[in-house]
């Protein structure tokens, strides 16, 4: 089982479609927003009468607090961010957290009761406004997918820079970096657990059948731009600190490349709507362009300390890759700036403002200088292959809580399912 229920676009819902979100350090496509459910309807008299209305109680709770978030996260709150990113975000998130363990009983020991709630939610990426599946996974994939949504609009809150007491440029404070890639780390480790334990639950044909929003390829594009914006970050305090290496910057440069690839590759093919959807693609190619310049610029200044004719001549090219990489992304961000719902740029901080002002200045430099030394000959046309190396930052490692004491009663309804029941077979 397993029903399924779409309701167009153009079914004059009340999705939001904000003219603007602000300015972005970390994109959100958007809150998915649960609708309201009876489920006195639903499951009639087969829960007791204390666990429905706690089941209830706890679901109303998000619906109400998810629908007073969804129109003000999509703006910048400087005023009312705190500094762990916003009390409204960790009260939501803190709600999801209260309703999972209950919410859980549901799909308890493959129980028939995950087959009779009908859960609607409303979409952002997919074209369809909302869609209702009579599963109870679909409603833990949701939760698990806000979950990770109210965790990236933590971490962008934290890295928008500040007014410094100083009075210098606005900056992001160093406890606020540490911070953000914890958050990444969480993130990432919902959308993980989600991939990895409860897509897994849908047969196929459900599978196929959820929003784009949920759809594997997007669940695992914003796990790895979680890690990719955590290794940005490390890259920034790397290039703060003395004591890093260039051969330091460089791993995580190319590593932060290859998460951002990965990235892109899971989501281009996919039918993303325009709007939310079509804004997400654009990020993730200018965050992937972004980090190719990175780590042409470190993997250049790493060959240009050769001795060789060849080494410099690599050194060139890879700088001259840089800057042409630096150069499309500038482009990138216009065009992901200039999409629906329109967003801006926060002062420059962290990596990019470094490598800013350093990639344009040394690229010009080294070329002129090689140039001098070597005949066009001798300097490669194309870019060096970037080094490959692992990928070092994992999701955080999160598991489904246990489910709470109280559908361990007798007088739980539902028993077994039948073998038609755990193939999710759609009605």
């Amino acid at each position: 089982m397993g029903c399924l229920v779409s309701t167009p676009q153009d079914s004059g819902g009340n999705r939001r479609r904000p003219g603007s979100i602000g300015e972005v350090s970390v994109y959100v496509p958007g809150f998915r927003i649960p609708k309201p459910v009876d489920f006195s309807l639903s499951l009639g008299d087969q829960l007791p009468k204390n666990l429905m209305e706690r089941l209830s109680a706890l679901r109303t709770r998000v619906v109400v607090m998810a629908g007073q978030e969804a129109p003000t996260v999509s703006r910048t709150r400087r005023k009312s961010a705190t500094q762990h990113g916003g009390s409204t975000l960790a009260d939501l998130h803190q709600a999801l957290q209260d309703y999972l363990p209950v919410l859980l009983g549901l799909v308890k020991d493959g129980s028939q009761l995950q087959h009779n709630v009908q859960f609607a939610w409303m979409n952002q990426e997919d074209e369809a406004e909302e869609t209702a599946i009579s599963n109870a996974w679909y409603e833990v994939l949701s939760v698990l997918h806000l979950m990770a949504m109210l965790s990236l609009s933590q971490a962008n809150l934290l890295l928008l820079p500040r007014t410094s007491c100083d009075g210098y440029q606005p900056k992001v404070s160093e406890e606020n970096r540490r911070a953000s890639v914890d958050i990444f780390l969480k993130a990432a480790g919902y959308l993980d657990c989600a991939v990895r334990h409860v897509l897994p639950q849908f047969p196929t044909s459900l599978r196929e059948d959820l929003p784009v929003d949920l759809a594997e390829g997007v669940l695992r594009a914003l796990c790895l731009q979680a890690l990719g914006q955590g290794v940005d970050i490390q890259l920034g305090m790397a290039i703060d600190s003395a004591k890093a290496t260039l051969a330091v910057k460089r791993r995580l440069a190319c590593e932060m490349v290859k998460y951002w690839q990965q990235a892109q590759d899971n989501i281009m093919n996919l039918p993303l709507a325009n709007g939310w959807g079509g804004k997400h693609r654009l990020f993730i190619k200018w965050k992937y362009v972004e980090a190719k310049a990175a780590a042409y610029y470190y993997h250049g200044l790493i060959l240009d300390e050769g001795n060789t004719e060849k080494s410099h001549g690599m050194a060139v090219a890879a700088l001259q890759a840089a800057d042409e990489y630096f150069k499309e992304g500038k482009r990138s961000c216009e065009a992901f700036n200039a999409a629906s719902p329109l967003s801006r740029n926060p002062p420059l901080w962290g990596t990019m403002k470094y490598l800013s002002e350093k990639i344009p200045k040394d690229t010009s430099s080294k070329v002129r200088i090689n140039r001098d030394l070597y005949s066009h000959e001798k300097i490669m046309e194309t870019a060096p292959t970037l080094p490959d190396f692992s990928l070092a930052l994992k999701p955080d490692e999160f598991q489904l809580p246990p489910v709470v004491p109280s559908w361990n009663e007798d007088n739980v309804g539902g028993g077994q399912a039948s073998s038609n029941h755990l193939k999710g077979e759609r009605r």
